[in-house]
């Protein structure tokens, strides 16, 4: 008798489809932190240059997140989602952090890129907890751009960015903004 029940709620559980108001939140601050994202790496080359051997590896990643906003520039089209309303803000906090970290040495600018792409990692997975098995295309793409931040995150340690000076108070901080930046951009 409990075998039979727990079958019967495998299939209704695989019915369930996601929740539209989720769906365009998550198209919508995804598109938004991929957004941010590219300003970020914009920032940071600006300072660098593309040509130095940080700026490569930067290059690296921005070339991932400019692939990664391509396509939720596609989602918003295809969903209708409505985009942030704090794009222009996003824009230029993105960019000043940025250029800011780069101004601080490679370091801190790794640093940065530990924190945001933590953050964002682990926003991504929340994010396919949410999606349901109507989205499966879009939880392919998620799963995908998460082990993309993930990499970045691994280059930033790599690249001694716990060395930078005040590492953990950096950290904290940039870590806090990317999660008020998440919470705002979901409904704004």
């Amino acid at each position: 008798m409990v075998k039979k029940n727990n079958k019967l709620k495998k299939k209704i559980s695989s019915n369930k489809k996601t929740h539209p108001e989720i769906l365009e939140e998550i198209i919508r601050v995804d598109h938004a932190g991929e957004y941010g994202a590219t300003k970020i790496y914009d920032g940071q080359i600006a300072i660098f240059g593309k040509n130095t051997k940080i700026g490569k590896t930067i290059q690296h990643m921005a070339d991932q997140e400019q692939e990664h906003i391509n396509k939720f520039n596609e989602l918003i089209l295809e969903h209708r989602v409505r985009p942030t309303a704090l794009l222009p803000i996003w824009n230029i906090a993105g960019f000043a952090l940025g250029a800011s970290t780069a101004l601080l040495g490679e370091k801190a600018a790794m640093a940065c890129t530990v924190a945001v792409e933590k953050v964002i990692g682990e926003h991504y997975n929340d994010q396919l907890a949410l999606l349901e098995d109507d989205h499966k295309e879009l939880k392919k793409i998620i799963s995908k751009f998460r082990d993309d931040e993930l990499e970045h995150h691994d280059i930033g340690i790599e690249h001694d960015a716990e060395n930078a000076p005040g590492y953990k108070i950096m950290t904290k901080v940039i870590e806090l903004g990317c999660k008020t930046a998440i919470a705002i951009s979901k409904k704004v």
